[in-house]
């Protein structure tokens, strides 16, 4: 950054103590303020002491609890924490020390009812009145307001029900007017106000001020008392001339220097960005370019546990968590995010670990999600993705979770053919063969505009490209994805065929709607799910679950016949990857594929027409260490 010059430093000093003086001002100011008497509107009562209006008055202009607020129809609001509900003040006696409350909503009678067992303080009542409630089907004339008889009933609009009105009249009162009518109930010593306007008298003892007022004086707090007694001061508006000009001087200084600094500071802000827009443009242009050549160049890097823990912002924003791990997200820039994930060490013995990097290292593919660094400081270990904003596909095929939209099945299968060209590169496009080993919705995840990712290679093994068959002590996976052969070498030889049946039950959960729950003790009066899809398409029914859409059903049924065709159980029934592409890319009706669950010999036949025919045999390799 460079050095700002002497005159700018000097018109910021200048700016600062002009600001210090307004400050002062306005605080002298505060202090030797009298207090004005204020009114919400033109017609509202006027407010003094021992009232104040909250926000406007300082808080020596008022007695505690009398306190007045305006609201944005500028009634006056008085404010008694000891009720719930809000009443306005319609007028103020100061010499008989009490005032009259309405509701503006025309419903007084229903919340002087709800409050009438309450504490005032620091007003009371003497006037309460016993009401009777009357419900009634048809309107019935009201006390307007000009003749004061009690006898009228008044209506109460915010205790009505459709077709009934309810009215309050004074128990002791006649009631010939409402004779047509049910009855309610009585309510007791409610303070209530019948004569003239509708309204609840209240009363206050404390403070008295009449000594002050007959003596011509006014009435306030003692400044340096603090048991709330009162004492009587001369009233300023009667002052001598002498009084009234020096407070006039004090107001007229301190609104020179108020305006005189807001000149100042507009000189100096226009002075500063004559002096700093190029050498702003020349920064903004300069980071772009930054970015951009570090973006290009990007690779996996060795990152520090202090650098993980300054990307992530001291770990604050959690994206998720697994068996393995905690994800984070990260900036490595102000225009890059990521996605850290952070390695349990209690857990494994680093082989999720070694298989990320060392599977991701070198992969490029728009399908699969970019390794951007690791850490491996100590016994910390973590991985640092690109940060993809629409998280996983299975937000988006789950019905459980509504705040996730429906994608649409032309969408859908762009994301299926993303997921499909993403495998096959991990298995034909890379210097050794990838096998993914946990590829499931949860693990495709999907960037701003869609595009599916495939993520999570912790599960991950290399093997010779030339080569097909992996040798595996334990089966790895998620249940409900996890090919037969993983569980069981009489299904067949574990191979790339396996990532070719995840993909497939992938593609049925699609259609489906729902997380796979599989062949479990929970659902066996249930038919499988993929073999229910089988006899859908077998008796030609529509195999999707409906999310609301209606229309061609061709998407959903291309989709179910790969998938079928994906979860053939001998591995050497299932198509390629590459055959998977094509399928899902042609526009040819596909072959309806052979029963996958009839426990039969090996049918090597799928195709996107009825000639194609695909015969592809299985060698048993050492995967690569």
């Amino acid at each position: 950054m460079g050095i700002i010059p002497t005159e700018m430093q000097q018109a910021v000093h200048i700016t600062c103590l002009c600001l210090i003086l307004v400050a002062f001002c306005k605080v002298h100011g505060e202090t030797q303020k009298p207090c004005e008497e204020l009114k919400c509107s033109y017609h509202g009562p006027a407010i003094h002491f021992p009232f104040r209006i909250k926000d406007r008055h300082p808080d020596h202009c008022g007695y505690p609890g009398f306190v007045v607020s305006c609201n944005d129809r500028k009634e006056t609001v008085l404010e008694l924490p000891t009720i719930p509900v809000k009443l306005s003040v319609e007028s103020i006696n100061y010499e008989r020390q009490k005032m009259y409350l309405y509701d503006p909503d025309n419903c007084l009678v229903a919340k002087l009812i709800e409050i009438r067992n309450m504490s005032f303080s620091p007003f009371y009542v003497i006037d309460t009145q016993n009401i009777t409630l009357f419900n009634c089907s048809s309107l019935v004339m009201q006390h307007e307001g000009l003749d004061p008889n009690p006898n009228y009933p008044v209506a109460a609009p915010c205790l009505r029900s459709p077709g009934h009105q309810v009215y309050a009249v004074d128990s002791a009162g006649h009631v010939e007017a409402l004779q047509s009518c049910t009855k309610m109930y009585n309510v007791f010593s409610v303070p209530y106000y019948f004569q003239g306007e509708q309204a609840a008298l209240f009363r206050w003892s404390k403070p008295n001020c009449t000594e002050c007022d007959a003596e011509g004086k006014k009435c306030r707090l003692k400044t340096s008392d603090t048991n709330n007694e009162i004492e009587c001061v001369l009233d300023l508006r009667k002052a001598n001339m002498k009084n009234v000009g020096a407070i006039y001087s004090d107001r007229v200084f301190c609104v020179g220097a108020f305006l005189g600094s807001f000149v100042l500071i507009l000189l100096v802000i226009a002075a500063y960005r004559v002096y700093s827009h190029d050498k702003n443009e020349k920064e903004n242009r300069l980071k772009i370019e930054r970015f951009l050549e570090e973006y290009r160049a990007l690779k996996p890097s060795r990152y520090s546990y202090a650098d993980i823990k300054g990307i992530t912002d001291q770990f604050k924003d959690k994206l998720g968590e697994g068996a393995y791990g905690t994800v984070y997200k990260g900036k490595l820039s102000s225009e890059l995010f990521v996605a850290v994930k952070v390695l349990d060490s209690s857990k494994g013995d680093g082989e999720d670990f070694i298989n990320e990097v060392g599977a991701m290292g070198h992969i490029h593919h728009v399908n699969v999600v970019r390794l951007v660094g690791f850490c491996a400081d100590g016994f910390r270990r973590a991985l640092v993705y690109e940060f993809l904003p629409n998280g996983s596909l299975q937000d988006f095929i789950s019905s459980a979770d509504s705040k996730y939209c429906f994608l649409g099945w032309d969408k859908l299968q762009d994301i299926a053919l993303g997921v499909a060209q993403g495998i096959e590169y991990l298995h034909q496009g890379c210097d050794q063969r990838i096998l993914h080993f946990d590829i499931k919705p949860h693990n495709v995840l999907l960037d701003y505009n869609f595009i599916p990712k495939l993520s999570d290679f912790g599960l991950a093994k290399l093997c010779s490209k030339d080569e097909s068959i992996v040798s595996m002590t334990t089966a790895r996976g998620t249940m409900g994805y996890i090919a037969p052969e993983v569980f069981s070498r009489n299904f067949g030889k574990v191979s790339y065929k396996s990532d070719v049946y995840s993909f497939g039950m992938l593609l049925l959960e699609m259609i489906r709607g729902k997380t796979n729950i599989g062949a479990t003790t929970e659902n066996t009066n249930q038919d499988y799910y993929p073999e229910a899809v089988y006899n859908l398409l077998d008796e030609g029914e529509d195999p999707r679950i409906h999310f609301g859409e209606e229309g061609d059903d061709e998407i959903p049924t291309k989709l179910a016949i790969v998938g079928l065709w994906c979860i053939q159980w001998n591995p050497v029934d299932r198509p390629s990857m590459n055959a998977v592409v094509q399928m899902l890319e042609g526009g040819e009706k596909l072959t309806k594929p052979p029963n996958p669950f009839a426990s039969t010999g090996s049918t090597r036949s799928f195709a996107t027409g009825p000639s194609r025919n695909l015969n592809l045999e299985l060698e048993t390799i050492v995967e690569l260490e």
